[in-house]
C-alpha cells in the first residue's frame, strides 16, 4: 500500500471510531444493529465495497437498512456484481474490519488482506458503487459514513442512488454489470412490461375483461416498499391494489405490528386492517420489501389470519412453471430444482416432491439457497418468511428464445408456443438478483388470475402441519454448532438427543434449533399435527436449550 493511500486511511479512519465494548458480527445477510453504534461499521464496510469492486472491476452495492427490524435499528447488505449478496469468502474480512479497534490495525488488516488478494490499490485502478437506503431516519447519516469510506480508496466513487427497496439496488447493480440499462423508471419498466406480457398470455374467454374485479389490499410495513408500490401500480392498470401502511408520515412506524415478519411469525391481521376485511386476498411486505407473505383474515375470529406464506409462493411458482415446461417442451431435458430450508413446512415439501420435483435442503439464509438454486436451468427457492425469487440459467433463456422462434415459424399461437413465452416473460417478471417482494407480487397475481384461483383455493394446495417459533436468548450464539442443513445438533453434547426425545413424543413431530446469524439468541422451531402440540413441543425444546446454554 502506498503512503498515500494509507495516510488517507489513517486521516479518514480517526473519525468513526468503533463503539467501544461491542462486538459487531457479520449476519446472514449482513451486518445489523442499533444505528447509533453502526458509523464506523457502515464507513469500513464502504472501504470493503470499494475494494471488491477494484478486484472484480464491476459495480458493487451497499444497501443500508435493518429489513424486517424495529426503526431503531440498521445495518447493511452487500450486493456483488450478479446482483446476489456478497461471496461469502470475503465476510472474515468484513467481520475483521468491522473490529479493528483503531485505525492503524484497520490499515494492517487492509494491508494483509489486499496482498492476499492481490488487490491494487492506490493506482490507475477505478472502482464504483452503487449506495441506496430504506426509509428509516438514521439512513442519511450512515450514508455519508460510507461515502466517506468509499472514497478514502483512491479511484473509488460512490453513486448514490437514493431511497430504495433492497431489491431495487440489487437489481441495478446486476443489470449495470451486464451492460442494461439502470435507474428506477427502468426498474418499473421492466417488470410492468413483463406483466402486461404475461397477462396478454392468459386465455380468457371474453377478451375484453382484462381486470381482476377482486381487490387486492397490501401492507406496505410502513417502510420503503409501500412508497414504491404506490409507484408501481400505476403502471399495472390489470390490478386494482389498495396500499395500507404506506409509510406516510403520521401514518405509523416502520415494521412496528406490521409487515411481512409480524404477520407470518404472529398469524395476525397487521395494524390498518379490521374484520371488514375478512375474506379478501392481502399481501404482506416487510420493510425493506425483499420479503412478501398472503394471507386472509377468518371472519369473527378476532383478526385471525390464514397465512399464505413462502412455502405456498414456492409451491404455486413450482407448479406453474413445471405446467409450462411440460406443454412447451416434449423432449428437451430441462433440469428444474427447488430449494428449501429446515424452516419450510413438512407438507410443502411432501407437496412438491409429489408434483414430481427435485427439492433440496441448504442452511437457513438466502446465501445459501441462491447458490444451490443456481446449479439448475431453473432453480427456485423460497423460506416461509417470504423472501425468495427463481433463478433462470443462461443456458436455458438461449434454448427457450431458439424454442419460440422455432414455434413461431411452425406453430405460432399455439398451446406450445404460449407456454414457452410464459417462460420467457416470468424469466423477465421475476428479480433473479435476489427475493423481490413487488416483482413476486405480480407474478402470484398473474397466475392466480391465470388458475381462476381465488387465495382460498391456492392455500389448499395442501393443509400446513402447525408449527411454532420461539427465541431463546443465550450469551452466546456460537455456543450451538449445526449439520445437516442446520438439522441436527453437533454441539453441545447432548442436546440432541435431548431434542429428539421431545419430538418422539408428538405425532409428526419435528424440531431443530439454530443460532441467529444476528443477534445471541437461539432459534427454536417445532412442527406436529395439532398447535398445541406443536407449542407444547417447541416450549420443551426451548427449556433444554436453556438448560444446555444457560
Amino acid at each position: 500500500m502506498e503512503d498515500k493511500q494509507r495516510s488517507i486511511l489513517i486521516e479518514s479512519a480517526s473519525r468513526f471510531p468503533p463503539p467501544q465494548g461491542v462486538k459487531i458480527s457479520y449476519g446472514t445477510s449482513g451486518f445489523r444493529a442499533d444505528a447509533s453504534i453502526l458509523s464506523s461499521t457502515v464507513y469500513r464496510v464502504g472501504i470493503l465495497t470499494a475494494l471488491r469492486s477494484i478486484q472484480t472491476q464491476s459495480v458493487i452495492g451497499l444497501m443500508i437498512t435493518a429489513s424486517h427490524n424495529q426503526v431503531s435499528d440498521n445495518g447493511i447488505k452487500i450486493a456483488d456484481p450478479s446482483g446476489g449478496m456478497l461471496t461469502q469468502d470475503w465476510e472474515p474480512f468484513a467481520d475483521s474490519i468491522a473490529n479493528a479497534a483503531n485505525p492503524e490495525d484497520l490499515v494492517l488488516l487492509i494491508n494483509e488482506f489486499i496482498k492476499k488478494e492481490h488487490i491494487p490499490i492506490g493506482g490507475v485502478q477505478s472502482a464504483e458503487i452503487f449506495l441506496g437506503r430504506d426509509t428509516r431516519p438514521s439512513g442519511e447519516s450512515l450514508l455519508e459514513a460510507a461515502k466517506q469510506g468509499i472514497s478514502s480508496i483512491v479511484g473509488a466513487i460512490a453513486t448514490d442512488m437514493g431511497i430504495l427497496t433492497t431489491p431495487q439496488l440489487h437489481w441495478m447493480v446486476r443489470s449495470k454489470n451486464k451492460g442494461t440499462k439502470v435507474s428506477e423508471s427502468s426498474y418499473f419498466e421492466q417488470f410492468s412490461n413483463s406483466f402486461r406480457c404475461l397477462m396478454d398470455l392468459i386465455p380468457r374467454e371474453d377478451t375484453s375483461s382484462s381486470k381482476i374485479v377482486e381487490n387486492l389490499i397490501v401492507d406496505g410495513a410502513n417502510g420503503v416498499g409501500g412508497e414504491k408500490l404506490e409507484e408501481l401500480k400505476k403502471l399495472v392498470k390489470d390490478l386494482v391494489i389498495e396500499v395500507r401502511n404506506s409509510g406516510k408520515e403520521g401514518e405509523g412506524t416502520l415494521n412496528e405490528r406490521v409487515g411481512a415478519d409480524f404477520v407470518q411469525k404472529e398469524k395476525v391481521a397487521p395494524l390498518g386492517f379490521s374484520e371488514d376485511d375478512a375474506g379478501i386476498r392481502c399481501a404482506s411486505l416487510d420493510g425493506d420489501a425483499d420479503r412478501l407473505v398472503y394471507f386472509y383474515i377468518v371472519p369473527n375470529s378476532n383478526k385471525k389470519i390464514d397465512l399464505v406464506d413462502g412455502d405456498k409462493i414456492l409451491s404455486l411458482f413450482a407448479l406453474f412453471i413445471k405446467q409450462q415446461l411440460s406443454v412447451s417442451n416434449k423432449d428437451h431435458p430441462i433440469k428444474l430444482g427447488v430449494v428449501q430450508t429446515a424452516y419450510a413446512n413438512g407438507a410443502s415439501t411432501d407437496y412438491l416432491k409429489n408434483l414430481g420435483l427435485e427439492v433440496v435442503f441448504t442452511p437457513t439464509g438466502v446465501k445459501y439457497l441462491h447458490e444451490k438454486a443456481a446449479e439448475y436451468d431453473i432453480g427456485i427457492y423460497f423460506e416461509a418468511n417470504g423472501h425468495g425469487t427463481i433463478l433462470f440459467s443462461e443456458h436455458f433463456i438461449s434454448w427457450l428464445e431458439r424454442r419460440i422462434n422455432e414455434l413461431a415459424s411452425t406453430s405460432e399461437g399455439s398451446e406450445q408456443h404460449k407456454a414457452a413465452l410464459r417462460l420467457l416473460a416470468i424469466s423477465n417478471l421475476i428479480n433473479q438478483a435476489v427475493g423481490d417482494a413487488l416483482s413476486g407480487l405480480l407474478l402470484v397475481e398473474a397466475i392466480l388470475l391465470y388458475n381462476g384461483w381465488s387465495i382460498q383455493r391456492w392455500n389448499e394446495l395442501y393443509q400446513d402441519l402447525p408449527s411454532r417459533q420461539l427465541k431463546v436468548k443465550v450469551a452466546d450464539r456460537n455456543a450451538v454448532t449445526t449439520a445437516n442443513a442446520e438439522t441436527v445438533v453437533v454441539k453441545p453434547s447432548g442436546l440432541q438427543e435431548a431434542i429428539n426425545i421431545e419430538f418422539a413424543k408428538f405425532p409428526q413431530g419435528r424440531s431443530f434449533i439454530r443460532p441467529s446469524g444476528t443477534e445471541d439468541v437461539i432459534r427454536v422451531y417445532a412442527e406436529a399435527s395439532s398447535q398445541e402440540a406443536a407449542d407444547n413441543l417447541a416450549k420443551s425444546v426451548a427449556e433444554h436449550v436453556d438448560r444446555f446454554l444457560g
